[in-house]
């Protein structure tokens, strides 16, 4: 089950109405809740194969306030915060044929926070950080040089009901959130990358990416990573295989990081589960997690989501930890455009007291 999210066109400007529906679809692969998901590649290469030229914006603005205690902080905090189940961001994207079935396209895309009004998700990024790139596609499959979306986040977002949110996905946070003790190095978008994505058979796609090293005499250690995607009916599966070795792995001289996940519309409900691993070289640390997720329509406008994961940090001579983090969630679609949504999370990591996290959030696409 889908919530769509349609964008309507601004008069007097030179949008065509089918390209932004296709491009829609790609904005946000809600799936059952409607929690939008990054721009992934192969919904990116769907889009740009329409037979027309035309350029699009678009967005998403989001906030939630809630009560947050982790396991590992001594005390609870009230904040309002910008984002909440997808981190807001506004874009344009555009194409022009060039005949033959092949066409130029392009995205230009930029993270803000509507608390404070600033760019950015932090004070480090740029303008354009969350994709900033041009390419070709056509029957042989898409092509595209600059700023992208790391493919191993958007597998990860395939197989968890809170897709890309990086506040209460269980997934994602134990992924990419510090105070989560992060397990994957690295960010969720790859800077100096060129990626190539397959044509689609039969539901299924193929993505390679490579970020190109810019650290004086670290040419040849580079960013890889090779991705499967399979989407056919009510069956999603990934696979994501990736080395990081960029300069905030340091000391370590690379991380190797491996995923499989799948998920499963049986119509009453959606299943999720994931397994990953990271292994840091060098230091000799890694971790393993282990994910479900669940997603139940209550109506057609509101549904139930829950997810759990758990992570076993490891090092060599040292002892382990773990960390079981759990998030439920009531969301409820207002409008075609605009969510709201109840949310608690659960937190508990090795010799440290549990702890809760309530919140409530609001997300509008435009």
């Amino acid at each position: 089950m889908k919530y769509k999210k349609n964008n309507e066109p601004r008069r007097g400007s030179r949008f065509n109405t089918a390209f932004i529906a296709a491009g829609t679809a790609a904005a946000w692969l809600a799936a059952t809740t409607g929690v939008a998901h990054a721009d992934s590649s192969q919904a990116a290469a769907g889009a740009a194969t329409m037979s027309t030229s035309s350029v699009q914006m678009y967005g998403l603005i989001g906030s939630y306030i809630d009560n947050s205690k982790l396991s590992s902080t001594r005390a609870s905090t009230v904040q309002l915060g910008g984002g909440g189940l997808t981190t807001s961001f506004w874009g344009i994207r555009g194409r022009e044929d060039i005949g033959g079935g092949n066409a130029v396209i392009f995205s230009l895309e930029s993270f803000f926070r509507p608390n404070t009004g600033q760019l950015g998700r932090n004070t480090t990024d740029g303008l354009f950080s969350r994709n900033a790139y041009v390419g070709l596609t056509g029957a042989y499959g898409t092509l595209k040089l600059g700023e992208q979306t790391n493919p191993t986040y958007l597998n990860q977002q395939f197989v968890n009901p809170f897709g890309s949110s990086v506040v209460f996905s269980p997934l994602i946070v134990q992924s990419y959130t510090a105070s989560y003790s992060n397990t994957q190095i690295g960010d969720s978008v790859w800077q100096n990358a060129v990626e190539y994505v397959t044509p689609n058979y039969s539901g299924l796609t193929g993505t390679v990416i490579y970020g190109v090293s810019t650290t004086v005499g670290q040419q040849g250690r580079d960013d890889l990573g090779l991705h499967l995607t399979y989407v056919n009916g009510p069956l999603t599966a990934v696979f994501s295989a990736q080395r990081d070795r960029t300069a905030a792995i340091a000391p370590s001289s690379g991380q190797y990081l491996y995923l499989v996940g799948a998920a499963y519309d049986a119509g009453f409900a959606k299943v999720y589960g994931a397994a990953q691993t990271t292994s840091n070289h060098t230091v000799d640390t890694g971790s393993h997690t282990y994910e479900l997720g669940l997603s139940v329509p209550v109506s057609p406008s509101t549904a139930i989501l829950a997810e759990w994961a758990r992570t076993k940090n490891t090092a060599l001579l040292a002892s382990s930890n773990i960390r079981n983090t759990g998030t439920i969630a009531y969301d409820y679609i207002l409008s075609k455009r605009t969510q709201v949504y109840v949310v608690y999370s659960y937190d508990k990591l090795t010799n440290n007291p549990s702890g809760s996290t309530y919140g409530v959030g609001i997300q509008h696409t435009f």
